[in-house]
């Protein structure tokens, strides 16, 4: 499982990316941040807005989105995007290609 968080409005470009290194589908989540970077306006403190980009694939591709990522979207352009993988062990109602490899 490939996991991207992007500020709020990147997501759509961070889709396209990934799909150019191969991953077929993704899932997007609205999140906010809870890091130690917040904006304060009028007194009030404002969580800055990101969207959570989920997609399950295998890991060659997803080394291929990561990187794709880092170059085109990464964590010093206006999209500041993350990403992280985690091992999944089963899936249902998903069409996965087989691990190449």
């Amino acid at each position: 499982m490939l996991y991207i968080i992007v500020n709020a409005g990147f997501a759509d470009d961070v889709i396209e990316i990934v799909r150019g290194a191969g991953i077929r589908g993704a899932t997007i989540l609205n999140a906010r941040g809870g890091g130690t970077r917040y904006e304060s306006f009028m007194g009030i403190t404002v969580d800055s807005e990101k969207d959570m980009i989920l997609c399950v694939t295998d890991a060659a591709t997803s080394e291929r989105a990561m990187q794709a990522i880092r170059e085109k979207a990464g964590i010093k352009t206006p999209a500041h995007s993350i990403c992280f993988t985690l091992p999944v062990d089963k899936t249902v109602g998903v069409d996965l290609p087989e691990e190449r490899g």
